[in-house]
């Protein structure tokens, strides 16, 4: 049960295909969890990757806490991923395929733990984002045209 989003990747919608995802557990270090309950984090520009039949993510900034001290955690360490075996490598199998990319799109509470939605993914064209919006627009037109005609009557 998904209780609420703590951060969205949104710049991966829009740039890549999503051909899988994965939900994934995450080693956070002490105040790392309370920065993102206040919301303190970006993964906008982040990666995952497996080494060692291990997978990490990269490059995620979770902002130090406001109320810590000397132990502050460092904001863009390297973290563990926790997953299990057979995923690990059916993850390792689709990112080994040229021009598939493995991206976090979600961190969010469930079950009281932090989790990550990993996606599998293909970077569109310039092309196809433009026929993204294309549709976008015509779904959006057609949903006016229907609320005018209900309306009118």
């Amino acid at each position: 049960m998904i209780v609420a989003d703590i951060l969205n990747n949104s710049k991966a919608r829009r740039d890549y295909h999503i051909l899988e995802t994965f939900e994934a557990g995450i080693v956070l270090h002490g105040t790392e969890v309370k920065s993102l309950r206040a919301g303190k984090g970006q993964i906008r520009d982040a990666f995952a990757r497996v080494e060692k039949d291990e997978a990490w993510l990269y490059n995620v900034h979770i902002d130090e806490y406001s109320h810590g001290n000397l132990q502050n955690h460092v904001p863009k360490a390297p973290r563990k991923l926790l997953l299990h075996k057979s995923e690990i490598r059916k993850l390792y199998a689709l990112a080994a395929v040229k021009g598939n990319a493995l991206f976090p799109l979600a961190f969010f509470w469930k079950n009281g733990k932090v989790k990550v939605l990993l996606g599998v993914g293909k970077g569109k064209g310039e092309f196809d984002k433009r026929d993204d919006i294309k549709k976008r627009d015509s779904d959006r037109e057609m949903k006016r045209a229907t609320m005018k005609s209900v309306r009118g009557k």
